[in-house]
């Protein structure tokens, strides 16, 4: 999502279908005798703490301590983790995007979690290789998110949805007429037009053969982004986007349009089924369309996680909190009250989880999607791609003139900043 993108909204099929620890940790009495007393800070996210008060409850129960729970935005957990941990008042347990686990861990954030291999595999390869750093283990995962078509019953049936993007611009050329739209996306900001440029061949950083980021091969000005920015200009250049998407208050702007029934169809995720349902609109989810490539359109896999602070006095009861919180039953729990889809294996296939469309959109886009690089140099990309897209959306450059520039000043600043670890 937006959200996880600046934070920085996970998995292939499996990965929607994410694993998860097992139901929670055994322990000695011995254990059990010296945690007695002890008090554990959770930071979980904003209006979300609803879905752990039982597994809460259980768990101090079940080791007589206190476990103090409090609500903080996720994406801006490990911002103030900088500042409250030093000084003692931060958490011991905290919620965070998977695509700020490189950073944090390079500044010293979080602690390394040593868990048995058997609660590792609960969970699907995408979804643990987001919480990894060098091959070591710093957060379980606890939610996955992606990006997906929502549509507006009312104003297009499911049978007349368009398949490709390129049917999507015949259409809103047909219905757009500058205060209703057709469909409309964020193509402004690079978290969703990789959805179009990856679909031509683009790329955020090439591999190793260890499957680990190459921060040295940026392919953002590849030609295939290219010519996936070339698609997205289009959008604009013909007034099939209004101009107030543009922009940071853009998400406001399109959110608005499809509340007010002035927009068939958007690209969003699953953190919007709540206001979108409070809103009143007979809307529908499906997965991204195709391109005429033949190619689905792609997105970024999120995964929220459950990870240990450095800055704990008391880790290893903290870690076994982390292991509790993202365990089978407790995710499923979890889900029943914040609808957010878990990131657990066994279920992904669950009938309460899956007769949710939100949870079936995700579970099928996530099969065309890769995970938001969780390496610090990612911190690099973001301002330079979204200003390239911006002035590619204005008219102000060519693509290509954009990209390449884009691309260049993240190389630089990559150089600057990182190039010394």
């Amino acid at each position: 999502m937006k959200m996880i993108k600046k934070c920085s909204v996970l998995m292939l099929c499996s990965a929607v279908s994410l694993s998860l620890a097992a139901c929670g940790p055994k322990e000695s009495s011995s254990a059990k005798s010296s945690s007695k007393g002890s008090e554990l800070v959770v930071w979980e996210d904003k209006e979300k703490s609803i879905g752990i008060k039982d597994a809460v409850a259980a768990f101090e129960k079940e080791h007589d301590i206190k476990v103090k729970v409090v609500e903080k935005p996720y994406a801006q957990q490990i911002e103030d983790l900088r500042m409250d941990g030093p000084a003692g008042t931060g958490p011991d347990v905290l919620t965070m995007p998977g695509d700020q686990i490189g950073t944090a861990v390079t500044e010293g954030l979080l602690k390394e979690l040593h868990v048995k291999k058997d609660v590792q595999l609960l969970y699907t390869d995408a979804s643990i290789q987001s919480q990894m750093v060098d091959k070591k283990l710093y957060g379980l995962p606890k939610a996955v998110e992606t990006t997906v078509l929502f549509y507006n019953k009312d104003l297009i049936s499911e049978k007349e949805l368009p398949q490709t993007l390129e049917e999507w611009y015949d259409y809103s050329k047909k219905t757009a007429d500058g205060s209703k739209f057709g469909f409309l996306a964020l193509f402004d900001q690079i978290y969703y037009a990789e959805s179009v440029m990856s679909g031509y061949g683009g790329y955020i950083f090439g591999k190793n053969q260890d499957g680990s980021y190459n921060p040295s091969d940026i392919g953002i000005n590849h030609e295939g982004a290219v010519k996936g920015a070339a698609l997205i200009q289009k959008f604009y250049k013909e007034g099939l986007f209004p101009a107030g998407i543009i922009g940071e208050q853009g998400i406001n702007v399109l959110e608005s349009l499809f509340t007010e029934g002035k927009a068939a169809a958007i690209i969003s995720g699953p953190w919007n089924v709540e206001a979108f349902s409070k809103a009143g609109i007979n809307y529908g989810i499906t997965k991204l369309p195709k391109l005429e490539n033949g190619k689905n359109m792609s997105s970024f896999i999120g995964v929220k996680s459950y990870n240990v602070s450095a800055f704990s006095k008391n880790t290893e009861l903290a870690q076994e909190l982390a292991v509790f919180l993202a365990n089978e039953k407790n995710s499923k729990t979890r889900y029943e009250q914040t609808k957010e889809v878990p990131a657990v294996k066994s279920l992904a296939n669950d009938p309460a989880i899956m007769k949710s469309e939100a949870a079936r959109a995700v579970t099928e886009q996530s099969r065309f999607s890769e995970l938001t690089p969780n390496i610090p140099e990612m911190n690099e990309i973001w301002t330079p791609a979204d200003s390239a897209l911006q002035t590619i959306a204005t008219g102000k450059a060519d693509p290509k003139q954009a990209l390449d520039q884009a691309a260049e000043t993240a190389k630089g600043q990559i150089k600057a900043k990182h190039s010394g670890k």
